[in-house]
């Protein structure tokens, strides 16, 4: 009788182990997807930082654009944002007449007549990175509404 206690107790062990196992491996797999995560959540930062520095650059490109009609910076700003989506970072479409978007967008100035709400002017080019709410700099825009 006594080996079968013995066996008994050897059984036990060996389902202890098992499920001792199984919970480590379980705890593992969770930190390589927490890290991957957090991994992931870094480079989309440092992305979006350098990106933020060179807006201002393209903004400068775009405003002399707007007042030479160079055929050469025509195609500077083409390929800035060309590189800029294979950074999978894309403009946010804000036009005159959109609804006011509080999560794409920020009120520089709220301006008299028109739809309450409605974007009356865009003054700056907002960024996102594609397909994510991650917002690299808001559009600029005025919007109708009552001035208090």
């Amino acid at each position: 009788m006594a080996k079968g206690k013995k066996q008994e107790k050897i059984d036990e062990e060996k389902v202890l182990l098992k499920n001792q196992l199984a919970r480590a491996l379980a705890d593992y797999d969770n930190l390589r997807k927490r890290v991957e995560s957090e991994k992931l959540m870094w480079e989309v930062e440092a992305e979006s930082r350098a990106v933020q520095k060179l807006l201002p650059v393209l903004d400068m490109i775009e405003d002399a654009q707007t007042h030479l009609k160079d055929s050469g910076l025509a195609i500077v700003i083409g390929e800035f944002k060309r590189s800029l989506s294979e950074l999978d970072v894309e403009e946010i479409k804000a036009s005159p007449g959109d609804e006011f978007n509080p999560l794409e967008e920020e009120v520089i100035e709220i301006v008299s007549g028109g739809v309450n709400n409605k974007i009356s002017e865009v003054i700056k080019t907002g960024w996102k990175i594609k397909g994510e709410s991650f917002i690299i700099r808001p559009a600029k825009v005025k919007v109708f509404g009552k001035n208090k």
